[in-house]
């Protein structure tokens, strides 16, 4: 399937073919969710989304797995000149790494702004050395960067007929991480940080030692409630965002929207009990969402064509 998708998207050089199949073998491992949507998209296109995965994956796996014998300021030196690295591969146009030759191409394909990419790195660097957050205003700033501008960087790429789309598409990508936060309380705390806001916590008279615990009381309760009604205020506010993309894009994002939101309803499904279980999206709900999805992206190819294949840009 990705050598006929390679194919469809025009990427030919042998190099470059490798640096793309590496970016989606790190979607396929580690965003199940995320890759079953992409097989929704034309396929031509799938490849540049999992490029930008790739990127995303790469740099978590620094912060997060790759380098988790090393000091804090060892995985922020790790990062930064791996940064450093990428952007000058930008300015050059091509790159020698294996995850990053895929990213440069998409980005000069498509035209994605360096500025998200920025944002993506200064978000990862704070994970090294932030560990709460005082009011929502602070933890949108880490948001924008770790999430919101994955979904600015793939507007381009679902072809947008109209500005606002990505606005909607920030607002989506903001609930997903959002979502994800409400799911890993506990894997969170064990990595030393909670991505609630701590006015939040205070408003349900909760605290850092009260979640540290790992018992879900009924303040706890109603604070993760409350979380989930800001997930699906901004769910629901993006959702116009997805009528705006090329129709071929709309079901591979409206997919997503139901299957990444879903999680809180996982949440609610276990009673809250984030410490003890992890709320996943079952396999039967996630074919229930994505079969009829298949058809109505299939459909939408045979009556509207499926966009731009090679990118806008297709110097490859």
């Amino acid at each position: 399937m990705s050598r006929r998708d390679l194919d469809r998207a025009g990427i030919t050089d042998p190099e470059m073919r490798a640096s793309y199949e590496r970016c989606r073998e790190l979607n396929a491992a580690h965003g199940k969710t995320y890759y079953l949507a992409t097989l929704l998209l034309p396929p031509a296109k799938r490849p540049y989304v999992h490029a930008l995965y790739g990127f995303a994956r790469y740099a978590d796996e620094i912060v997060d797995d790759l380098a988790s014998t090393l000091s804090e300021q060892e995985k922020a030196d790790l990062l930064g000149s791996w940064g450093d690295t990428f952007f000058a591969d930008l300015r050059r146009g091509d790159s020698d790494d294996p995850v990053c030759k895929a990213v440069v191409d998409t980005v000069q394909r498509w035209d994605i702004p360096v500025e998200h990419f920025e944002a993506f790195l200064t978000s990862m660097r704070m994970d090294l050395t932030v560990t709460d957050y005082a009011t929502y205003d602070d933890l949108y700033t880490y948001v924008y960067g770790s999430a919101a501008v994955i979904g600015l960087q793939m507007v381009p790429i679902l072809e947008p007929f109209e500005p606002e789309a990505y606005d909607r598409a920030q607002e989506l990508g903001v609930a997903f991480q959002l979502a994800n936060f409400v799911r890993d309380v506990g894997e969170d705390l064990d990595r030393g940080r909670v991505y609630l806001p701590l006015e939040d916590l205070a408003t349900f008279q909760v605290t850092r030692a009260d979640l540290e615990k790992r018992v879900v009381t009924p303040k706890i309760r109603a604070l993760l409630e409350f979380q989930i009604q800001r997930v699906r205020r901004l769910e629901e506010e993006s959702r116009v965002g997805i009528e705006m993309l090329h129709p071929s894009s709309q079901p591979c994002i409206e997919a997503a929207r139901v299957l990444y939101c879903g999680i809180v309803d996982a949440v609610e499904d276990i009673e809250f009990e984030v410490f003890s279980k992890r709320a996943t999206v079952s396999i039967s709900r996630r074919l229930a969402v994505a079969i009829p999805a298949w058809r109505q992206a299939v459909k939408a190819r045979r009556q509207y064509g499926e966009g731009h294949p090679h990118g806008l840009h297709a110097t490859r």
